[in-house]
């Protein structure tokens, strides 16, 4: 049984936890530790020591929990520094949300009281996303709001925490096909080519700004793209495009890693955390929405993770069809339960080869 007030909610039970000891899923360090009384130790789920008996474990909130049982640290895998890590990462999140006065990398990690290097990796761990990463995200998310609440592009680009306009756009390069203005004008300026093509999963929309694919549906036309990109020029496709599309068809009819495919996606910085995760699931897998929000350091945010997944603009090349849910049900997906089956099928078959 789970002692104390549990990290572990109703999405988690001691038999999900048990298979994450076995499986050594880092994603779950800091949300139990397992006590193994014949030692006298607790670990880390992750802990590379040998397992211990089933009959022999049991599962504590944390730390404190399973001192207060008498049972000491793994010298091994360290758990009780997961508080220590959870305090910093909170405190450097802190840090981190005004990005005028926002530190770098050293005096961020110095203080929290922690090398940079090594922070790096923990914050990385933690976030989905380095403490630059995270820092660029944010002024991004901050400068979309600006924009969407009326600000002129210069405004939204000061508000940000930049301090040049060219600082902003150097950070841009390459991340987002449209302009700042853009993304409170409809896509105005901006040029989508776009087709639907038959697919044994019924008609696919693809559509791509210069930077790459923004948008892949079923089911979908014209009409329903011009209502994301009201002010966007749609054009029909092209010869460079065609080539884009045949890219995205195989990855469809077979799926599996289509990572060389360039995306045009943005999101808040939750957003792509959750998104980076989600690309991290190896084909012929699947993962809980658990198990994503642990991923990215945020266990309690199991609804905020489903509504990431949701929030995919570009259905397949993005798996958000590689989540279920934790009672081990496929779940709802936005183009139908039957197109999620499938794409799985098809990825443990190819996964089996």
């Amino acid at each position: 049984m789970i002692l104390a007030e549990p990290t572990l909610d109703d999405v988690m039970d001691d038999a999900r936890a048990w298979q994450a000891v076995l499986s050594r899923e880092k994603a779950f360090d800091g949300r139990f530790v397992t006590g193994v009384l014949t030692t006298g130790i607790y670990c880390r789920p992750s802990c590379s020591a040998r397992h211990p008996r089933r009959e022999n474990v049991r599962f504590f909130a944390g730390p404190s929990a399973a001192e207060a049982e008498g049972l000491r640290p793994c010298l091994r895998c360290r758990p009780n520094e997961v508080a220590r890590d959870e305090e910093a990462i909170s405190r450097a999140l802190a840090l981190l949300s005004d990005p005028e006065e926002a530190p770098g990398l050293s005096e961020l990690a110095a203080t929290v009281g922690y090398s940079p290097a090594h922070f790096q990796r923990v914050f990385k761990r933690a976030v989905g996303l380095s403490p630059t990463q995270y820092l660029r995200s944010r002024r991004m998310e901050l400068a979309s709001d600006a924009l969407s609440a009326g600000a002129s592009v210069t405004e939204a680009i000061y508000e940000a925490g930049y301090s040049t306009p060219s600082r902003f756009y150097e950070a841009s390069e390459g991340r987002m096909g449209m302009t700042p203005s853009a993304w409170r004008n409809g896509g105005r300026g901006v040029t989508i080519r776009w087709t639907v093509v038959p697919t044994t999963l019924g008609q696919m929309l693809v559509a791509a700004t210069e930077k790459g694919v923004c948008r892949l549906s079923f089911a979908e036309g014209r009409q329903e793209l011009a209502g994301r990109f009201p002010n966007a020029e749609l054009v029909d496709g092209g010869e460079d495009f065609a080539k884009l599309v045949e890219q995205v068809v195989s990855a469809v009819e077979q799926p599996g890693e289509s990572r060389a495919i360039p995306l045009d996606v943005q999101g808040t910085a939750f957003q792509e955390a959750v998104w980076q995760e989600l690309q991290r699931i190896p084909a012929g897998e699947t993962r809980t929405y658990a198990q994503i929000a642990a991923a990215i350091g945020k266990p309690g945010a199991v609804r905020a993770a489903g509504t990431a997944n949701g929030a995919n603009n570009v259905a397949v090349l993005i798996p958000c069809h590689r989540v279920i849910r934790t009672d081990g049900s496929v779940g709802g997906y936005a183009y139908g339960e039957e197109i999620k089956r499938e794409l799985l099928r098809r990825e443990s078959e190819r996964g089996g080869r």
